[in-house]
């Protein structure tokens, strides 16, 4: 089965064309050319694309058993919020300003300051059944996980946090409203991707539609109509001059197929 999306419309800083994308509706092993996308909120991508994959509704799901919590991987960060806050479940209260699947929220570890989706992670299931997160290499927004994931379960634990949920809030006003794939770069350790592309020069450049945000570097924006070359072309701007400058090999954020 097979989806035709339009990334000018489907992606979050709505970037690209209308791509055909195959429809995984059970547990498989994905052939290696196939590329597999989420909900396309840190995706920039290119006119050339290799073939496209996502997870069909039948992974689009949460349930409760045995005071475990289980998602499918389809499910997008806001049903989880949303669930996680009429059950007093605690732990999610950062997805409130945080969009994606499940299964790319894991993939890259996304979080916001100390708060991210392995604190609560118990295990994930693939095509190899449950592993559980002890066997999982993780960090900041990293994973060693190379294989679909189809579900993730958590430990559940009461206690919904509304004071993190304005925290968080709070945070998200110092990000602009255009579109966007969020943070370009990671931060680098002891330091912020969004300063060394200040220091740099970059804050607001403009390359075609797209730039460096004036509200915060790290964010690269679509004015309107911006192309892949646009904000590729800024991409490869920042990190030369960051490594020119600080000697510091700025690491992508964004999934750039």
């Amino acid at each position: 089965m097979q989806r035709e999306i339009d990334f000018s419309k489907y992606s979050s800083i709505k970037i690209g064309q209308i791509e055909s994308v195959r429809l995984i509706d059970s547990i498989i092993k994905l052939p290696d050319e196939y590329c597999l996308i989420g909900g396309a909120n840190n995706l920039l991508i290119s006119p050339t694309p290799p073939p496209l994959a996502m997870l069909s509704k039948r992974f689009d799901y949460i349930k409760i058993e045995n005071n475990f919590l289980y998602i499918g991987a389809a499910t997008k960060s806001g049903r989880v919020y949303s669930f996680c806050k009429k059950h007093n479940i605690k732990g999610f209260e950062y997805l409130s300003k945080l969009p994606g699947t499940m299964g790319g929220l894991i993939k890259m570890n996304a979080g916001m300051k100390e708060d991210e989706i392995f604190n609560s992670l118990y295990m994930i299931k693939t095509i190899h059944g449950y592993i559980p997160k002890e066997d999982i290499a993780h960090g900041y927004r990293f994973t060693n996980i190379n294989d679909i994931v189809y579900e993730a379960v958590f430990e559940i634990r009461e206690g919904f946090d509304i004071s993190k949920v304005e925290a968080f809030s709070k945070m998200r006003k110092n990000q602009p409203k255009e579109p966007s794939a969020g943070s370009a770069f990671k931060n680098p350790k002891g330091d912020y991707a969004g300063r060394l592309i200040e220091e740099v020069g970059l804050k607001g450049k403009r390359v075609g539609n797209a730039s460096f945000s004036t509200v915060h570097s790290n964010f690269l924006i679509n004015h309107g109509g911006a192309t892949f070359e646009d904000a590729f072309s800024l991409i490869e701007m920042a990190k030369k001059r960051v490594l020119k400058t600080f000697d510091i090999e700025l690491e992508l954020e964004i999934l750039i197929i």
